[in-house]
């Protein structure tokens, strides 16, 4: 088991005295300079001067300075841009500029895992990354609360590398929620494999796959759109609550059933050995190596997939749907098609459709309070609800 570091074993005072930057002022860099700031550190955030970043800091009340500028004299240097972008900063504006004894610290593995960037040996090179978007970081931490994270030490120059990342977990309010440690290596290449196996291309391939399925098959794409992309969230938000069982145990019979007897059919031995391989492809550095070459050549293979994506038809009529039920709220990147489905007037709005798979909690209770009932003899009636 990992050990979970908490409140208690962190310390601030680590960090007390000490000039902390922080690049950029994305989702990461935004949130976690204004809650260390509020957690009475001393934050400088690196910026291009005069930019709509620089701006944005300053209203929100930060210090501001140009990035080589930020990194002197800093004690903590935290590289919170773009992965494709770091190793030219670090170059062009943090190598010259960093003093020795510093703290370089990353909320992801890629650069250094991928020797992207390469410090030198009299500096700590440490990780402190949430398990979350940034919004949502910051959101917890003014609640009073934070976010989980992950911390790791590549190099320990200083010996004092772990407590340093420890108090930059507690500053952001993670340490109330739980910390692990991990390392560089297995933070960067579980990190990618999931998004490419699983959350954004696993995920997205099979809701295609299956909208198409039903499409070619002769059924309306606007039900098709419901019945395999709108309704996921409905899901996730059940597997996160709880775990699949949760999850199993609020969709109807029919709908576990059918789900737990046919999965096997579509994760085959093949999809298993295809994951084996893109795994692999990660460790050996492959991967990294073709995504900083299309970066360096203006992404031009990312731009092109865009565009396929963009153009399709689950993204035509998801367009379509979302503007007449006034679902979702938030913009997705480079979709500028979507700024058309923001103006939205609340006369057009209708009643959202209902929602597919999930019980009711109140036949969910009277099932436990039925003494006669026994936990393996389900009654498909009694225990939940029909779509």
């Amino acid at each position: 088991m990992a050990k979970i570091y908490h409140d208690s074993d962190a310390d601030l005072k680590v960090l007390k005295g000490k000039k902390i930057a922080v690049l950029g002022f994305g989702s990461q860099g935004k949130a976690q300079s204004m809650c260390l700031q509020d957690s009475g550190l001393n934050v400088v955030v690196g910026l291009r001067k005069n930019g709509k970043s620089w701006n944005e800091a300053k209203k929100n009340g930060m210090k501001v300075a140009e990035v080589a500028d930020a990194v002197k004299d800093a004690d903590v240097v935290m590289i919170l841009l773009p992965d494709e972008v770091q190793g030219a900063v670090y170059a062009k504006d943090v190598a010259p500029n960093l003093k020795a004894g510093a703290a370089l610290d990353f909320a992801h593995g890629f650069s250094i895992n991928f020797k992207e960037i390469k410090p030198p040996a009299n500096v700590d090179i440490i990780m402190m990354a949430p398990k979350s978007p940034g919004p949502m970081v910051r959101q917890t931490f003014v609640e009073g609360f934070g976010v989980p994270a992950l911390i790791a030490v590549e190099k320990d120059a200083s010996k004092n590398a772990k407590k340093i990342a420890l108090a930059l977990a507690k500053g952001i309010g993670a340490t109330k929620a739980g910390v692990i440690e991990t390392t560089f290596y297995e933070e960067a290449t579980s990190d990618l494999f999931g998004e490419q196996a699983v959350l954004c291309g696993g995920v997205t391939a099979l809701i295609e796959a299956g909208f198409d399925t039903l499409v070619k098959a002769g059924y309306q794409p606007e039900i098709a759109y419901f019945e395999c992309l709108h309704e996921v969230k409905l899901i996730v938000d059940l597997i996160q609550r709880g775990g699949m069982m949760h999850m199993w145990t609020n969709v109807s019979n029919t709908a576990e059933y059918g789900g737990l007897s046919r999965r096997e059919r579509l994760i085959t031995e093949s999809t298993r050995k295809e994951m084996t391989k893109m795994l692999k492809e990660i460790q050996q550095g492959k991967f990294a190596k073709e995504w900083m070459a299309d970066a360096k050549s203006g992404m031009k293979g990312l731009e092109k997939m865009e565009k396929a994506e963009a153009t399709s038809q689950i993204e035509v009529v998801g367009k379509e749907i979302r503007s007449l039920f006034e679902i979702g709220g938030t913009k997705a990147k480079k979709a500028p098609a979507k700024k058309k489905a923001a103006a939205k007037k609340p006369a057009a709005k209708k009643a959202a459709p209902k929602k597919a798979a999930v019980k009711s909690p109140a036949k969910k209770v009277a099932a436990k309070k039925a003494p006669a009932k026994k936990p393996a003899a389900k009654k498909p009636a009694a225990k939940k609800a029909k779509k």
